[in-house]
């Protein structure tokens, strides 16, 4: 099913004029002007000035739900529809309000309360086919952004299992590294060449006997320099 777009909230019109005070009834009149020519801001204005009027003009209150909606004004006018809940309405009415309450919640994302919402309004008018169709859309929504979620989750998860993966790869060839170091150091000690003890008296008493040979070699050449000098002097 190709999902178009989410179709958009209801405008209260006058139809029982002489129900409502002749300067109320003018204010909503240029509000619903001004909506139709998309300017919301001013029609807002108008709707206000309605109810400066009449504070308990529920047409009025309700199209300055609509105003900020149609201003983006998305969490405001939630609130605002959520106000007109309290008040005594028929049901068709009070449906037309959970459904405006349904489409400014799902414009801030909140999808679980906009199906809420929804649900609500068909509990009031079952029949409201434009209802049923957001109802749908939201939970559509719904789905795919949870599917998206545990496709992250799942991801980020692949991810975490990746990097312990490649830390731990990384720390044994670390490990083996340090392994084959540690062979290598003490290879090397074992091929120095060895020497015991006797080997090494012999060397030393070697060594002594040398030295010795060379003492008595310097001591003969001063002898032998000493004499010369005694010559020398006869």
């Amino acid at each position: 099913m190709k999902w178009v777009k989410l179709i958009s909230i209801y405008l209260l019109v006058l139809i029982a004029v002489n129900a409502l005070a002749q300067k109320e009834r003018k204010y909503i009149r240029k509000g619903n002007k001004e909506y139709e020519k998309e300017n919301f801001q001013n029609s807002e204005v108008e709707y206000r000035k309605a109810i400066d009027k009449d504070k308990k003009s529920y047409h009025a209150s309700f199209n300055i739900g609509d105003a900020l909606y149609k201003q983006e004004k998305y969490e405001e006018a939630a609130n605002h529809f959520n106000e007109l809940t309290g008040k005594q309405v028929n049901k068709e009415d009070a449906a037309k309000i959970y459904h405006n309450i349904g489409n400014s919640l799902i414009k801030n994302q909140k999808l679980k309360e906009s199906i809420d919402a929804y649900k609500e309004a068909l509990r009031k008018n079952p029949n409201d086919m434009d209802t049923k169709y957001n109802l749908a859309y939201a939970q559509k929504m719904l789905q795919q952004q949870q599917q998206q979620q545990n496709q992250d989750k799942n991801q980020d998860k692949d991810k975490e299992n990746k990097d312990k993966k490649d830390n731990k790869e990384n720390q044994n060839k670390q490990d083996q590294q340090d392994k084959k170091d540690q062979q290598e150091k003490q290879q090397q000690q074992q091929q120095q060449p060895q020497i015991s003890k006797e080997d090494a008296q012999r060397l030393l008493q070697a060594l002594a006997n040398d030295e010795k040979k060379t003492q008595e070699k310097v001591n003969k050449e001063k002898v032998k320099a000493a004499k010369v000098k005694l010559e020398k002097d006869w």
